[in-house]
């Protein structure tokens, strides 16, 4: 059985193929054999020299792929093979040069990219791959927006471009069948008429002429009326999306892989242990090099806590608003919880347990600021008089954020303007006299109506 790292499977014959190195170890020299050289310093080396499996360009194609394939190398990388790591075979050790290894931990196993040699028990490094993978996700797609926007205008040029082209087309095939219909009628004109067997085959080469000039003209009209009709597809919102298209349920790690290997060479990783940050220096396709610095989590810290703008609302809001209604106006502006979930009253409390958030106690409020319904309870009206005033800008309301309760001031209900708009609102009718309009029913002199 040959092998494919072997040229004699390809017809060649090789000699020379592995050579020795020399280490210093305890302070003397140490000789190992067996290490394979590259091609190019092989000793004897004759392709074609007997009839192989397969030809020589496969064969060097083949050791691409598997110098592709290879990992844990400096220089090689790790093809796209799927997984739960993004950046798996990708990310090289700043200190001693090696590729960073993936391992996958936790109850839920989530990626963690260390630099581990077995040959040498410290660490060089070690941090979460999820933090880090999305990242360099946002990095790739702020550098790709400006070619998929250069893209996209490239494609709606090159889409108008077939759309004059497949037009100019049928105008040059409507062209010919107008001649070819004039040319059967010229020969029908010039026929004799008592040659009716000539007269009748040029009277039928005359309509089949007719008939294709129609079907041109057709195809012409149903060809120039969507360009007037429909506007062109809006190639500028690939650029909107692509975000989506990453984060699409069908886009596999597979292709995200692929895509990311397409763009990029390689990322150097570091950690600067004294401010907590991980350094990833990357190497673009092409030459260019970026920097990011990724704080790195504290311990304990996990990518499930509750976001900075819930912690706000439910700070600003904790002191004046139950639980209840602090779930409300968050489920309201579409915040969710660090798990993904709705919020709820028994979540609320939860998260003000764990970060020391005073709770809301209705026995202790000092009367300062009322809810709608307590306003309207103050002032004997519904509580549609009192969303009436507060839209009308009489009495004034604060709210935290938008879609969160009205907070009202006690001292408001007892101004002029608010005590002059309920006096009005009482007294007016239910609809307003408008100035000219006739009434229904006119009294006569004699006590009638007409």
């Amino acid at each position: 059985m040959f092998s494919e790292w072997d040229p004699f499977y390809a017809g060649a014959y090789a000699y020379g193929k592995s050579g020795k190195q020399t280490t210093i170890v305890n302070g003397r020299a140490h000789k190992s054999y067996k290490h394979r050289k590259p091609f190019e310093e092989w000793d004897v080396l004759l392709k074609e020299h007997h009839e192989g499996y397969i030809d020589w360009a496969e064969f060097e194609r083949n050791q691409k792929l598997l110098a592709a394939n290879a990992y844990g190398k400096a220089g090689d990388v790790k093809s796209g093979r799927g997984g739960r790591a993004l950046l798996a075979g990708l990310l090289g050790c700043a200190r001693c040069g090696r590729r960073l290894s993936v391992a996958y931990i936790g109850r839920t196993p989530q990626p963690v990219y260390r630099c581990y040699r077995f040959d040498l028990p410290p660490k060089c490094m070690s941090f979460g791959g999820s933090r880090i993978d999305a990242a360099i996700a946002r990095e790739l797609m702020r550098v790709v927006e400006p070619m998929a926007i250069e893209a996209a205008l490239q494609a709606e040029q090159m889409y108008m471009d077939t759309l004059s082209e497949q037009r100019r087309i049928i105008e040059l095939e409507l062209q010919q069948a107008q001649y070819e219909a004039t040319l059967a009628e010229r020969r029908y004109a010039a026929c004799d008429p008592d040659n009716r067997l000539i007269a009748a085959q040029l009277e039928k080469n005359w309509e089949a002429a007719l008939r294709r000039a129609h079907t041109c003209q057709a195809r012409l009209e149903e060809a120039r009326t969507p360009a007037a009709a429909t506007s062109a597809p809006d190639f500028t919102k690939l650029a909107e999306d692509l975000d989506a298209a990453w984060n699409a349920p069908g886009a596999t790690m597979r292709t995200r892989q692929q895509l990311v290997r397409a763009l990029i060479v390689d990322i150097v990783a570091d950690v600067d242990e004294t401010a907590r940050e991980v350094i990833l220096t990357i190497h673009w396709q092409g030459g260019q090099h970026s920097q990011l610095r990724i704080r790195k989590p504290k311990t304990g810290e996990h990518g499930c806590s509750t976001s900075d703008e819930a912690l706000a609302v439910i700070r600003s809001m904790a002191t004046r608003w139950s639980d209840q209604d602090i779930a409300a106006s968050l489920n309201r502006m579409g915040i969710r919880t660090g798990q993904g979930k709705t919020w709820t009253a028994h979540r609320v409390n939860s998260v003000r347990r764990v970060r020391d958030i005073h709770a809301y106690k209705s026995a202790e409020k000092d009367g300062d600021w009322l809810t709608m319904s307590e306003a309207a309870t103050v002032l004997g009206v519904t509580n549609h008089v009192i969303r009436r005033l507060i839209k009308d800008r009489i009495l004034p309301a604060e709210q935290v954020m938008p879609d969160a309760p009205w907070q009202i001031r006690a001292s408001d209900l007892h101004t002029e303007a608010v005590g002059a708009a309920l006096t009005t609102r009482k007294r007016r009718p239910c609809r307003n006299d408008i100035e000219g309009q006739l009434p229904m029913f006119i009294e006569d002199s004699q006590g009638g109506a007409q």
